[in-house]
């Protein structure tokens, strides 16, 4: 699916598809954390390997809050793994990768300090 953010200063997801996500013109196939403010950092190997520290690395990123797209379908982080997020009281919303990238893509474009943390399911 192709997105066209409204004009805006802050890092945009362009389109994604199964097992990428694009910003601008570059393609990406790898699980990674984008921010509004421009940063970009390759994360976790996939759901199974997720533990507190893939979680620490978000809350080191100084924003109001994170969107967890989880995949091609809902799975929920454990409360362990949040601890993190909760002690510097960054929210956490979890969905499924495409709805995060919307979501996403929405607070970016109203100024938000947001993140996103996708982990992009393979093609079938």
């Amino acid at each position: 699916m192709k997105l066209q953010p409204d004009r805006s200063d802050a890092q945009t997801i362009s389109g994604y598809g199964p097992g990428w996500v694009a910003v601008g013109t570059e393609k990406i196939t790898h699980n990674v954390v984008i921010a509004s403010s421009g940063e970009r950092i390759r994360w976790a190997e996939g759901y199974d390997a997720l533990g507190p520290a893939d979680f620490e690395v978000l809350a080191n990123l100084q924003v109001e809050v994170v969107i967890f797209g989880s995949g091609a379908r809902l799975r929920f982080p454990r409360p362990a793994w949040l601890a993190p997020l909760a002690e510097k009281r960054i929210g956490i919303e979890t969905m499924d990768t495409a709805a995060a990238c919307r979501t996403y893509n929405i607070l970016a474009q109203e100024g938000r300090e947001v993140a996103v943390a996708l982990l992009l399911a393979p093609a079938p």
